[in-house]
């Protein structure tokens, strides 16, 4: 056998391969992708959110309103995961001389 008559046994081997995985790939039955589609949920009524959409709907205004201000301190407490603000007892000064020692 030459080389020619090698590549091409060798080609058509690939090909009578590659469309034999076809072939089985089509013929397999899915049975995964036929489960019923997730239902989203919608949580409750959530005074936070409804806090946010009227500061949305303030626009610049909102920046300087009070309300907003800690509305969107609660949602970062929230969203960090931290303790609210009212129950975070307030740090004490430090000393001048532990700031001063170093």
């Amino acid at each position: 056998m030459d080389g020619k008559m090698l590549a091409r046994l060798g080609a058509i081997i690939f090909v009578a391969v590659a469309v034999t995985a076809t072939a089985i790939e089509m013929t397999r039955k899915e049975d995964a992708s036929v489960s019923p589609p997730a239902r989203v949920q919608q949580p409750a009524e959530d005074p936070l959110r409804e806090g946010q959409r009227r500061c949305q709907q303030l626009g610049q205004a909102a920046a300087s309103n009070p309300e907003c201000l800690a509305l969107w301190a609660e949602t970062r407490d929230r969203f960090l995961g931290h303790a609210p603000a009212s129950s975070v007892a307030p740090l004490a000064p430090a000393s001048p001389a532990v700031s001063e020692g170093r």
